[in-house]
C-alpha cells in the first residue's frame, strides 16, 4: 500500500457509543413492527386501501390506464409502480393487481383485467407479460379530485415525486371491498359489503350522528359476500359490528333435487368467501372413500363462466338429510372471523360498524372543504381575469389605441396597468387577447361566463360557511355513486333454526356397546337380548376371533356423550352413534378410527356427561388400591387422542370410576371379596395428573374389583358377580363405614368354585343386568332374580360359562331407562286390543 494512502485500521471513528444489545434490539424490532403495521399490512380507515393497492392506483392514473383507455400490459404496471413508488418487489404488486381484478375476491373490483387472472379452483394467473390490466370505472372514484389538492402527499421513497398519502374515496372502501392482512402482532380480516347498503348507512348516520349500530343495521344487513352463499344467524353479524370482531357462520347455497330413478342429488351453487372449489371437491371425496361420509355414489365439477356447479349424486336409499349435514360439518360451512382493524391517524384501532362510517364520513367533510376551497380560489382567480376582459371589451378603442402606441408588450402592460388599474395577471390576459375578442358576440359569452363563475363562487362559498351544506354535497356525491355502481345482494341471511346435525337423525335408544381386547366395537339395541332367568348361558353377543376376547360390555343411549375411562389411566369422549351398529354373531369394527386407543388399552369404566356438573367429582380407584378426587370441570375439553385422568405408578392399571358429590361413601371391593366403606372427604380433591391416596389396604396378590358410592338413605344393594358366573347381594347398610386405608370387611367368598370378583354394582330391585363372558355370550337378566343375602356367603349362580369362559364384564340397565321401552310395548298391545 501507498505511504501516501492511509491506512483505514487506523482511522479513528468520530463518535462511539455504546448500546446495550437488548434495548437495540427492543427498540428495531418495534421499529420494523410500526413498519409493517402502519406501511404495509393495514389498511387505511379513510379509503381502505394498502399502500400497494394505493400506489397500483395512482401508478395507473399518473400513466393515463384510466376505465377509458386500452388495457396496458400488467408487467408495464407493476413496473411503473415499482419503480416509483412500492420497491418491494414485482411479484407482491403483480400478485396484489391480480386479486384487484378477481371478481371472486373483491365485491367491487378496482381492475379490468384482460387475460387469465386465476380462478376459484386455485389456479394462478398468467405471467404479468400475457396479462392486460386498466382502472376499472369504479377505482375511478377513489382518485376523483386528488389533483384538487384534496389529500396530503408525502415524498417517495427516493425523493423523486409525490405520493398520496390517502385517496379521497368517494365510497366507504374499507367496508364495500373489505381487506385482509396479518401485520406484527395483529391482523385485520374485514368482510366486503353491498355498496349500496353501506352508502345509505353512510347517509343515516350524516342525518343522525347519534344513530346506534342497531339503527345502522336497518340498512346494512350483513357482510355481502363476491360469491355469494349464505351467512347463518344475525347475532354474530350485531356482535362483530358492535365490538368490531365476530365469528361469522358463512354456508354454501345448496338443494337437494330429486333426480332419475327416485335417486337424490346435492347441487352446489354458491361456495362460501374465499374457498377453494377445487380443493373442495377433492376433499369431499377423500371422505367419500375413507368412509367418513356414506350414500355418495358420484362427485362432479360442472361449474363454467356462468356460475358455480358441484353435483353430488346420492346412492339409491341413502338419507340425503344425513349426507347434506355431514358435508354442512366438514365442507360446505366456514367460519368467518370479523376483525375489523384499520388505521386512525396512524394507529391501528379495532372499529364498531359507526366508527368506521364515522371515520370515513370525517374524511369527506375534510375532502368536500378542501376541494371548495380549490376550485374557490381557481373560481376566483377566473372571475378576476373576466372582469378584467369585460372592462376591456368597454373600452376596447382606447385599450387597442394605449397597445399601439407602446413599443414593447411590457410597456402596453405597465401602460394598461397605470391607466385603467388592471391587476398584473389581468395585464398579462388583455396583451394576449385576440382582436376578434373585442366582438360584442365575444362581449356576451364573456358576460355569461362571468355570472356563472359568480354563481359558482357563491355556491362554494356557502358550503365552506355552512356545515349542513357541505353534508348535503357529501350525500349527493354518495348517492351519485350509489345510482352508478349499486347492485342487488349477493348473500343471502338466513335465520339459525339450529343446525340439523347427525345426531339429530339418529333414533334414540338403549343400546349395548361390546368392546374386546384387540380394540373391536360394536353397538346393539338392547330389544334385541329378551331378560332370561339367573344361571342360563346367554346368547351370542359378539363373534370374538381366535385369541381375541370381550374386554367391556355397557349400556348407553345413543344421544350419550360419554367419558371413557382405560386401564392406562386416559379418558376419551366418546358420542354412542359414532358406534357402529352391528348385530349379535358380527365382530364389530376396528376402534382406531373412534377412539385412538393404544396397544394393551382398555376401557374400564364409562360416565356420562349429562351425570356430571362442574361441582361434582370424578371419583377413580386403581388396581393397586389408589383412589383420587377430580372435579368434574377438568375434563370438559379432551381431545381426539385422549387426556390423562391419573397419574398410574409402574404395574398399576385403572379399575373403575363414580361420580360424587362430596357426600358420599366410597366402598372399594378387591378380587378377593374383601370391601371397604369410608367418607369420600377422606379422598382430598386433587388434579388429573395426580395418583391419589391409599384407599384399601391388600394382601397378597389381592387387587380391586371395583368402586361404588353411596350414602346413608340408600337402600340399594351391593351387587358382586365373579369370574366364574357367581353372584350376590347384600344391602349397601350391611357395610360399615371405616377409615381409609383398612383391610376392609370380607364381602364374598372367593375360591375353586366362584373364581375371583369380576365386578360391583350399586343395584336397585327393579334394575336389570346384563352380563358378558370373555368369549362373547351375553346375558340380560332381571337383578330380582339374584338373591338378597348377607356379606359372608357364597352366592349364586348368575351366569353359566363352559370351559375356559369367564365373565369380562358386567352392567346395570336402570329401570328408569327401561321405562320408555316398557310405555312402547303398552301402546303396542292396546293398538292390538283396539284391532
Amino acid at each position: 500500500m501507498s505511504s501516501d494512502v492511509p491506512d483505514p485500521t487506523d482511522v479513528e471513528a468520530r463518535a462511539v457509543e455504546n448500546v446495550r444489545i437488548e434495548d437495540e434490539m427492543e427498540q428495531s424490532y418495534i421499529d420494523y413492527a410500526m413498519s409493517v403495521i402502519a406501511g404495509r399490512a393495514l389498511p387505511r380507515v379513510e379509503d381502505g386501501l394498502k399502500p400497494v393497492h394505493r400506489r397500483i392506483l395512482y401508478a395507473m392514473h399518473e400513466m393515463g390506464v384510466s376505465s377509458g383507455s386500452s388495457h396496458r400490459k400488467s408487467s408495464s404496471i407493476v413496473g411503473e409502480t415499482m419503480g416509483d413508488y412500492h420497491p418491494h418487489g414485482d411479484s407482491a404488486i403483480y400478485d396484489t393487481l391480480v386479486r384487484m381484478a378477481q371478481d371472486f375476491s373483491m365485491r367491487y373490483p378496482l381492475v379490468d383485467g384482460q387475460g387469465n387472472f386465476g380462478s376459484m379452483d386455485g389456479d394462478p394467473a398468467a405471467a404479468q407479460r400475457y396479462t392486460e390490466a386498466r382502472m376499472s370505472p369504479i377505482s375511478e372514484e377513489l382518485l376523483e379530485d386528488i389533483e384538487k389538492d384534496t389529500v396530503d402527499f408525502s415524498a417517495n421513497y427516493d425523493d423523486r415525486l409525490q405520493e398520496p398519502d390517502v385517496l379521497p374515496a368517494a365510497f366507504p372502501n374499507l367496508l364495500v371491498n373489505g381487506s385482509s392482512g396479518i401485520a406484527v402482532g395483529m391482523s385485520t380480516n374485514i368482510p366486503p359489503h353491498n355498496l349500496g347498503e353501506v352508502i345509505d348507512a353512510t347517509i343515516e348516520l350524516i342525518d343522525n350522528p347519534d344513530a346506534t349500530v342497531e339503527d345502522l343495521m336497518e340498512h346494512v344487513k350483513g357482510p355481502d359476500f363476491p360469491t355469494g352463499a349464505n351467512i347463518v344467524g344475525r347475532d354474530a353479524i350485531y356482535s362483530a359490528y358492535k365490538t368490531g370482531r365476530g365469528r361469522l357462520r358463512v354456508r354454501a347455497e345448496f338443494e337437494v333435487e330429486e333426480w332419475k330413478n327416485g335417486r337424490e342429488r346435492i347441487v352446489v351453487t354458491e361456495l362460501p368467501f374465499q374457498s377453494n372449489k377445487a380443493r373442495l371437491v377433492e376433499r369431499i371425496a377423500e371422505d367419500v372413500n375413507e368412509g367418513e361420509i356414506e350414500g355418495i355414489s358420484d362427485l362432479r365439477d360442472e361449474s363454467d363462466r356462468d356460475g358455480v356447479r358441484v353435483v353430488i349424486e346420492l346412492k339409491r336409499g341413502a338419507n340425503s338429510e344425513v349426507v347434506k349435514n355431514k358435508l354442512l360439518e366438514n365442507h360446505l360451512e366456514k367460519t368467518f372471523g370479523v376483525i375489523n382493524l384499520a388505521l386512525v391517524d396512524g394507529q391501528p384501532q379495532v372499529l364498531s360498524l359507526k366508527e368506521t362510517l364515522e371515520e370515513y364520513v370525517a374524511h369527506r367533510r375534510e375532502v368536500v372543504r378542501r376541494r371548495s376551497e380549490y376550485d374557490l380560489e381557481e373560481a376566483e382567480d377566473r372571475a378576476h381575469i373576466l372582469e378584467g376582459r369585460l372592462k376591456a371589451v368597454e373600452n376596447a378603442e382606447d385599450v387597442v389605441e394605449l397597445i399601439r402606441d407602446s413599443e414593447t408588450r411590457s410597456d402596453a402592460k405597465e401602460n394598461l396597468q397605470d391607466a385603467y388599474g388592471f391587476s398584473q395577471d389581468q395585464a398579462d390576459h388583455i396583451v394576449r387577447m385576440q382582436l376578434g375578442s373585442l366582438t360584442s358576440m365575444e362581449a356576451a359569452e364573456i358576460e355569461d361566463e362571468y355570472e356563472e363563475v359568480q354563481a359558482e363562487i357563491e355556491r362554494l362559498t356557502a358550503i365552506l360557511e355552512s356545515e349542513q351544506k357541505l353534508l348535503e354535497v357529501i350525500k349527493d356525491e354518495l348517492r351519485e355513486v350509489k345510482d352508478e355502481y349499486g347492485d342487488e345482494r349477493r348473500t343471502s341471511i338466513v335465520e339459525d333454526q339450529g343446525t340439523v346435525t347427525h345426531e339429530d337423525l339418529i333414533p334414540e335408544e338403549e343400546v349395548f356397546v361390546v368392546m374386546t381386547e384387540d380394540d373391536y366395537v360394536k353397538r346393539m339395541p338392547i330389544e334385541d337380548f329378551d331378560p332370561q332367568g339367573r344361571g342360563g348361558k346367554g346368547i351370542i353377543g359378539a363373534d370374538v376371533k381366535e385369541g381375541d376376547r370381550v374386554s367391556t360390555v355397557f349400556r348407553a343411549n345413543t344421544h350419550d356423550y360419554l367419558l371413557c375411562f382405560t386401564n392406562q389411566g386416559k379418558v376419551y369422549q366418546l358420542k354412542t352413534y359414532e358406534i357402529p351398529e352391528m348385530g349379535r354373531t358380527a365382530r364389530g369394527k376396528s376402534a382406531v378410527n373412534i377412539l385412538d386407543l393404544d396397544d394393551g388399552e382398555d376401557i374400564t369404566a364409562i360416565v356420562d356427561t349429562d351425570a356430571l356438573a362442574d361441582d361434582e367429582f370424578v371419583t377413580m380407584v386403581t388396581r393397586n388400591g389408589y383412589v383420587k378426587r377430580t372435579a368434574g370441570e377438568e375434563f370438559d375439553n379432551i381431545r381426539s387422542t385422549g387426556i390423562i385422568a391419573s397419574d398410574l405408578e409402574e404395574g398399576d392399571e385403572l379399575v373403575d370410576v363414580e361420580v360424587t358429590d362430596g357426600t358420599k361413601d366410597l366402598v372399594i371391593a378387591t378380587e378377593g371379596g374383601m370391601t371397604i366403606r369410608f367418607d369420600e372427604d377422606e379422598v382430598r380433591a386433587m388434579g388429573r395428573n395426580a395418583r391419589g391416596v391409599n384407599g384399601i389396604k391388600l394382601e397378597g396378590d389381592d387387587a380391586v374389583a371395583g368402586l361404588v358410592a353411596t350414602d346413608e338413605a340408600d337402600d340399594k344393594a351391593l351387587l358382586t358377580v365373579t369370574r366364574n358366573g357367581y353372584g350376590k347381594r347384600t344391602r349397601l347398610s350391611e357395610y360399615s363405614r371405616q377409615s381409609r386405608y383398612g383391610k376392609g370387611l370380607i364381602d364374598i367368598k372367593t375360591g375353586d368354585r366362584n373364581g375371583p370378583v369380576t365386578a360391583v354394582k350399586a343395584v336397585d330391585d327393579d334394575d336389570q343386568l346384563v352380563v358378558m363372558s370373555e368369549d362373547g355370550q351375553i346375558m340380560r337378566t332381571r337383578v330380582d332374580e339374584i338373591s338378597t343375602v348377607g356379606r359372608n356367603t357364597m352366592g349364586v349362580i348368575v351366569m353359566e360359562v363352559e370351559g375356559d369362559d369367564a365373565v369380562a364384564s358386567v352392567d346395570v340397565v336402570p329401570v328408569e331407562s327401561l321405562e320408555s321401552d316398557i310405555e312402547e310395548d303398552a301402546d303396542v298391545d292396546a293398538d292390538a286390543a283396539d284391532d
